[in-house]
């Protein structure tokens, strides 16, 4: 059950975060967005690798979400258990990273400054949220736990796990 729930939110939220609110965004330009050739990508052949590995990242976190934590992404079916796990050893919002990944990624295939600028306020969004909602939640339901890990992983800048790290909870 726990699959189908998170393939719900899989195609609601992330989905529309990472297809739908671009596409829109690309429609200003008035015409329907057209993937370039790749020969004529230039910085779009990196924008792939940004949009492959964001979407593998997401993927990755979903499904520590739902083996390691008991839940899901959905913060209204959250995991049961801290996650600190996987790539939550390398940074507390890997999702959010990756979904900013895939944007980016977009802005740079498409060549768009429009993109580029949603971009821009879902990072602003991510934080405001992250700050004002989720990490404060998250001390409330995990308590010592979360604070140490908060002490022991940054919260968006990816940074190699070190042996005192592996010490945080796992």
């Amino acid at each position: 059950m726990i699959w189908l729930k998170d393939l719900h939110f899989l195609m609601t939220l992330p989905g529309m975060m990472v297809a739908g609110f671009p596409y829109l965004a690309l429609l200003t330009r008035g015409e329907p967005p057209q993937w370039p050739s790749f020969a004529a990508m230039g910085w779009g052949a990196s924008g792939l690798l940004l949009v492959a590995g964001g979407t593998a990242a997401f993927l990755f976190c979903v499904v520590d979400f739902a083996r390691k934590g008991l839940g899901t992404p959905f913060p209204l079916d959250p995991p049961k258990r801290l996650v600190a796990t996987g790539l939550y050893r390398w940074v507390r919002n890997p999702m959010y990273v990756a979904v900013l990944n895939v944007v980016l990624g977009e802005a740079a295939v498409f060549g768009s400054g429009e993109l580029l600028t949603y971009w821009l306020s879902v990072v602003v969004g991510f934080h405001l949220f992250v700050v004002l909602y989720e990490e404060p939640a998250l001390r409330r339901k995990f308590g010592e736990e979360y604070e140490t890990y908060c002490r022991n992983i940054p919260r968006w800048l990816v940074r190699w796990p070190t042996a005192e790290r592996e010490a945080s909870p796992a």
